[in-house]
């Protein structure tokens, strides 16, 4: 992103920003959905009057000068397969000196906790009891994302737990082996339209019908496994958004891909 002039009116060389990382893919085997991206903004002030989200805050709008500033747009971390297998965590996005952390990873391994980061990994349903990852790692105020579900673990009724999302915690493990919902994200008007981003996956429930999966979280989370699909639905692109996880040990239950970040930035035009 290039500056090659600058305006002589002050107020027009202001920008507003939202900066948003990749989100965690899910993991297999009623897993764990993945947690949403880091969601940062700036107050939304200084570019004209716009709604942002509730996170905005994390840093001011930055003045611009003459240079080239680097943008760094990172994806998601892809699902697992295979069995009892985790996902990865979702890439650090950065612009404008400000840094958003990736989600964290939906777990898989028999009774693993969900991975930390921005929001937190939802636990895996399949094992021991399990807990869903921190979110806001690494801290920021006003916090980047929530935590993960909790994986439910009770022999003959168990459920991936939800990976968090921006705005909400992701839920819990669900009786009767159903996914935790993703945490919703969250909407800024940066762009001139309200548009939700940051949800995270649902997690991955029984693969026999009546379908099972948990939703994934507003903003882009991708919906948990269950019988249709029985993969981890991915994270939607340039939301942050997690994989859901899935709901079985074949190829075809994978854990879904989270969704890639986004870098937005806004300024005056003469």
């Amino acid at each position: 992103f290039q500056v090659t002039s600058l305006s002589p009116t002050p107020a027009c060389n202001a920008m507003d920003w939202v900066v948003i990382g990749g989100g965690g893919g899910g993991g297999t085997t009623l897993a764990g959905g993945g947690g949403a991206g880091g969601y940062k903004e700036s107050p939304g002030t200084a570019t004209g009057s716009y709604s942002g989200s509730p996170t905005k805050g994390q840093g001011t709008a930055v003045t611009a000068t003459v240079t080239s500033y680097t943008i760094v747009v990172n994806g998601g971390g892809p699902g697992a397969t295979g069995n009892t297998n985790p996902g990865a965590n979702g890439g650090v996005s950065s612009a404008l000196g400000i840094t958003s952390a990736g989600g964290g990873f939906g777990a898989g391994n028999a009774g693993a906790d969900g991975g930390p980061g921005a929001s937190g990994g939802g636990g895996s349903g399949c094992g021991s009891q399990s807990c869903g990852g921190a979110g806001n790692t690494p801290p920021s105020s006003p916090s980047q994302g929530q935590a993960g579900g909790r994986g439910r673990n009770v022999p003959g009724d168990r459920g991936g737990g939800g990976g968090g999302g921006t705005g909400a915690a992701g839920g819990n493990g669900q009786p009767p082996y159903a996914g935790g919902v993703g945490g919703a994200g969250v909407s800024s008007s940066i762009t001139g339209a309200a548009v939700s981003r940051g949800g995270g996956g649902g997690g991955g429930g029984n693969a026999n019908a009546p379908d099972r999966g948990g939703a994934g979280g507003a903003g882009g989370g991708g919906r948990g496994g269950g019988s249709s699909p029985t993969s981890g639905v991915n994270g939607t692109a340039n939301t942050g958004g997690g994989g859901g996880g899935g709901a079985g040990s074949n190829p075809s239950e994978a854990g879904g891909n989270g969704g890639s970040g986004i870098v937005i930035i806004r300024y005056k035009i003469q």
